[in-house]
């Protein structure tokens, strides 16, 4: 059950830092990206330490404001937020064609909303892997609640340095979590070498898109603050991303940008001219609400000195976000579907 009060949002701020090294954190952290000056190269080159902070510092926010499963989702007209992210999973686990009893991996697991999903809708097991240590201990303890934890489990390690044998997995998948990487190619070639031959991997990318206009002052500002919302070294483009995961020797099966036919958009959630009473806490009102919610938290000492500053930072990612999403210069559900050739 994802934590939904006030006391388990303070409780789990700042993850796995001390809580009095959360400012220090905040303050690391925002010197890597570009909004604050920092550089693309630094970015890549200390990813791990940056994505370990990011997911440290927001992990909580995202539990509290979004649920179990960190991610957008395709939907449709009359369907609750929470009901287009399951069936974005089950989409990709028919994709997948996955059936009980196969091994499955899901890269860049978060605390693991989608590998419980999927595990229970496609009957396999789900190892997820993640490096971070907090998300790692709350996604056990969501496996324990959910009785999935001798189906279900995680491994602590690097994407670009697995710690598994070479065809492993019956089938991988990653959901808007293989952004985070430094070397996309390499980062495919890890997922290739840990995938069965003739076995499929699945993914949703974030992505800028052909709008995308690199000397455009306004679309480098929402670059900007998506990446350094969201723990991002750079966020490469659909073609970049298309061609990377070929040059890793996968055969393509089929791509989609799925936002372009999406009835509803998929930044609806955090669209500050929308109201709604099943997702509140993103919007408008809600985000109100949590910011001085922190602030207080904040103030009485119960959530760390630099929380609020967290706070700030995800919600300029959100606006971000609703204005990459609305000049259709960036998606979060670039998909794609390729297969690992019988023999290389």
């Amino acid at each position: 059950m994802s934590k939904t009060g006030a006391l388990d949002l303070a409780s789990g701020l700042g993850g796995k830092i001390d809580k009095e090294g959360v400012k220090s954190a905040v303050d690391e952290y925002e010197k890597y990206h570009g909004y604050y000056g920092g550089k693309e190269e630094a970015r890549k080159f200390n990813y791990t330490d940056m994505v370990n902070k990011y997911y440290d510092l927001s992990t909580s926010f995202y539990e509290y404001g979004w649920g179990e499963s960190f991610h957008f989702a395709h939907r449709w007209n009359g369907e609750s937020l929470r009901e287009s992210i399951k069936r974005h999973e089950h989409f990709l686990a028919l994709q997948l064609e996955l059936k009980p009893g196969m091994k499955v991996l899901d890269v860049g697991c978060g605390i693991g909303g989608p590998l419980r999903e999927i595990a229970r809708f496609s009957s396999t097991s789900v190892t997820g892997l993640n490096n971070n240590d907090y998300q790692i201990t709350r996604g056990k303890e969501l496996n324990r609640l959910a009785g999935l934890s001798g189906t279900c489990d995680f491994v602590k390690a690097d994407f670009m340095n697995m710690p598994f044998s070479d065809n492993t997995f019956d089938a991988v998948y990653a959901i808007e979590a293989t952004c985070h990487a430094p070397d996309p190619v390499g980062c495919y070639k890890e997922i290739s070498r840990v995938l069965k031959p003739g076995q499929c991997f699945a993914v949703y990318e974030w992505c800028i898109t052909d709008h995308y206009d690199p000397n455009n002052a306004t679309h480098k500002r929402i670059k900007d603050e998506i990446e350094l919302g969201n723990g991002l070294p750079d966020i490469r483009s659909t073609q970049q991303c298309l061609q990377a995961v070929k040059d890793a020797g996968f055969e393509v099966i089929w791509d989609k940008d799925l936002a372009v036919d999406s009835p509803l958009p998929w930044y609806l959630p955090l669209d500050p001219s929308r109201f709604s009473l099943s997702s509140f806490r993103l919007t408008t009102v809600g985000r109100l609400v949590t910011r001085n919610m922190v602030k207080a938290l904040e103030y009485l000492g119960l959530a760390p000195e630099g929380s609020q500053r967290v706070s700030n930072f995800l919600e300029k990612a959100a606006d971000g976000l609703v204005e990459g999403g609305k000049k259709e210069i960036f998606t979060p559900m670039y998909f794609f579907v390729v297969r690992k050739p019988l023999s290389e």
